[in-house]
């Protein structure tokens, strides 16, 4: 079908600017490459799975739903207010994770790809898109893993070299080869995520000290993938850090980072173990859990090996291993505008990680304002976007001026990047930033021009 604006990439934030746009009756050609045939240029990238939009590479979760003291939960909320897809296909999916939003990966990709492909207004094409089009409105989203050639085209567009960083998958294990005679299911401090929740949302597997010393030094010396020409200069993203690159810090730097032990008493002894690795559920069926912050470039024999001496995953079976892949994406606050265009190509916009946010949900906010931007400039309107004090205004003010261009990096939506609040006192100044965001937020959505759904 004809369209009205061309969007490339079918991830997360692609897939919610299609349907915002969708949504508001214009006409949406959503091109990805996976799926594609050989003709067309079809390509897996090195992190993907299937073929299904908005497919999750890393973790299932989109952390914290708190919206009272959590920016990430703020920005759920603000999410929802605009009718997010990936929300909406986030409550369908949900599964058990404490006060996060996780997901079982396959039911979410499945409701993003079916409310896209039944939605009239829009066209998914299986097709890999090599160069930015020379003309008509274009809306990028090829994410951190963009094509070579569609990445060298883009580079030549920004007039400067594409920054790069590591980015690293967990494995994750099936549930009947976990010995539930040595871990336990409990949340940290007993912390249930919803109504349905019993407060035993993580698999808990004990260490004490000198399982904890021989478990730390394994991760010192197993071998692990290189990446000669590009891992010299590459920064790692805090976010997504491989577990040996923490441990590198120093000996009890994963006990104070993903195998802190506090708030979980093993029924076992009544106490604390001195380490814990934690897994979370993956699927609806709970028969997948992965491996909370144990992404890794560990070969993939020595990962089996290693991960194999923790106490309860002696016969581990895994669905998946860890990996490592580099993201790319551009020097936003240089050569976006306001509105996320291309300076120079006005026709071109940016949206998810590729303009250098960092996460699931912040990658998807990113796109459903750039859906918004786009139709309102399609119906010949004017934009006027969220505040600079909500989670959606604090992001793109950070992506498209406000961060440092010379030492610009990938960043998760934070408190930090809100306009400050010095007057109030620190304990509660969590729950200042959210009731200020949320109120402000409010007042904008009803002045704000926004094309009708």
């Amino acid at each position: 079908m004809a369209h009205d604006i061309h969007i490339i990439g079918g991830g997360l934030a692609g897939s919610e600017a299609a349907w915002q746009l969708a949504q508001r009756g214009f006409r949406v050609r959503l091109s990805e490459m996976r799926g594609a045939s050989p003709a067309n240029g079809g390509e897996m990238t090195p992190a993907h799975q299937t073929d299904g939009l908005a497919e999750l590479v890393c973790s299932n979760s989109f952390r914290s739903d708190d919206d009272e003291k959590n920016a990430v939960g703020l920005l759920h909320h603000e999410m929802r207010r605009l009718d997010s897809l990936i929300m909406r296909a986030g409550e369908v999916a949900r599964v058990p994770a404490g006060s996060a939003l996780a997901v079982d990966r396959d039911v979410f990709s499945a409701h993003v790809e079916n409310a896209l492909r039944d939605h009239p207004n829009v066209e998914v094409a299986r097709e890999r898109v090599d160069a930015l089009p020379a003309s008509g409105p274009t809306l990028v989203a090829t994410g951190p893993l963009t094509s070579a050639a569609l990445a060298e085209s883009i580079g030549k567009a920004t007039g400067a070299d594409s920054l790069a960083f590591f980015d690293a998958i967990a494995p994750i294990v099936h549930f009947d080869s976990i010995d539930m005679s040595i871990c336990w299911k409990q949340s940290r401090w007993d912390k249930k995520s919803g109504p349905e929740s019993d407060g035993k949302d993580y698999i808990n597997c004990p260490m004490d000290k000198d399982q904890y010393l021989a478990f730390h030094a394994g991760l010192m010396d197993g071998e692990k993938t290189t990446f000669k020409q590009w891992e010299e200069n590459t920064p790692y993203f805090d976010g997504c850090m491989p577990v040996e690159v923490m441990a590198e810090r120093g000996v009890d730097t994963l006990r104070f980072g993903p195998m802190k032990p506090v708030g979980l008493d093993d029924p076992r002894t009544g106490r604390w173990p001195y380490a814990v690795v934690q897994l979370r559920q993956d699927n609806k069926l709970g028969t997948l859990w992965n491996m909370v912050g144990f992404q890794t470039k560990l070969k993939h024999a020595e990962q089996v090996r290693l991960f194999r001496t923790i106490p309860g995953l002696e016969n581990a079976e895994f669905a998946r291993l860890g990996g490592l892949h580099r993201n790319t994406f551009i020097n936003s606050p240089v050569v976006l505008d306001r509105q996320l265009r291309l300076k120079g190509a006005e026709h071109i916009r940016f949206a998810g990680q590729i303009t250098g946010c960092e996460g699931y949900v912040e990658s998807s906010a990113v796109g459903l304002l750039a859906g918004l931007m786009a139709a309102a400039e399609l119906a010949g309107g004017s934009w006027e976007g969220p505040p600079r004090t909500s989670a959606m205004g604090a992001l793109l003010s950070h992506i498209t001026g406000d961060a440092e261009a010379d030492t610009y990096q990938p960043m998760n939506v934070n408190f930090g990047l809100f306009p400050p609040l010095h007057d109030v006192k620190k304990k509660v100044r969590k729950e200042a930033y959210t009731t200020r965001a949320k109120s402000d937020f409010g007042n904008w959505l009803d002045r704000a021009i926004l094309l009708p759904v």
